[in-house]
């Protein structure tokens, strides 16, 4: 058993490979990367925020069991959610500035994706374990709109249906001084590693260990 579940993109080929030696952490196979050296950047510093959850976009956020469900009640259900839904080709994955952190993005129409993800959401749902008031109570106290507090409240987290944004994040907040390095040094990490078109073609069950990071658990073909 991990202490909570999510449903995850994950990666494979080199795209993974580069993905887990910048973040310093192989999803995959749940273990450490060695960090590229990287001149004048301490790597380890900018990536300590994402660096537990691996490289992935989120398709459900991370959540406990309800009471009385176990991990096989949700990989069943997993898989036959997979099973309904066919692959998605994206126009390309692009890197991208978010605020104050860089992730990877979709170029294109990301209907599809958006899709996909409210189904995740809405099938699993009954799997997840409500939050608790005191959770509720401080995310509310972000800076949400109407539409997100209303999502947190009944789906346990804001950025799902239409505010589902497709993101792999890279990189923790970054002071304004460094955006331009670090922009740089993005580009020449992933140059060769962004395919064009890209196909999102499977989903993977993650669990948070005792540790704090995040493993792969299953990664399930899309079939649909």
């Amino acid at each position: 058993m991990f202490e909570r579940y999510a449903i995850y993109h994950t990666f494979e080929g080199p795209l993974a490979t580069h993905g887990a030696a910048w973040l310093g952490w192989d999803i995959a196979v749940g273990q450490t990367v060695q960090h590229p050296e990287i001149k004048g950047i301490d790597l380890a510093k900018l990536t300590e925020r994402p660096r537990k959850y691996g490289l992935h976009a989120t398709f459900k956020a991370p959540f406990h069991l309800a009471d009385g469900i176990r991990e096989g009640d949700l990989s069943h259900a997993f898989k036959g959610l997979c099973a309904a839904h066919a692959p998605i080709t994206l126009a390309a994955l692009t890197l991208s500035q978010i605020g104050r952190f860089f992730a990877l993005t979709c170029d294109g129409d990301d209907s599809a994706l958006k899709s996909l993800a409210a189904q995740t959401v809405q099938s699993l749902d009954p799997f997840r374990a409500p939050l608790s008031d005191d959770v509720l109570q401080r995310r509310r106290s972000q800076r949400l709109s109407e539409r997100q507090k209303a999502n947190l409240a009944q789906w346990g987290y804001p950025h799902v249906m239409e505010d589902f944004k497709f993101h792999v994040t890279l990189t923790g907040n970054i002071k304004d001084q460094l955006h331009t390095p670090v922009k740089a040094m993005l580009h020449s990490h992933f140059a060769q590693t962004l395919p064009i078109p890209y196909t999102l073609d499977t989903l993977t069950l993650a669990g948070q260990d005792n540790d704090g990071r995040f493993r792969e658990i299953l990664r399930e073909p899309l079939k649909g």
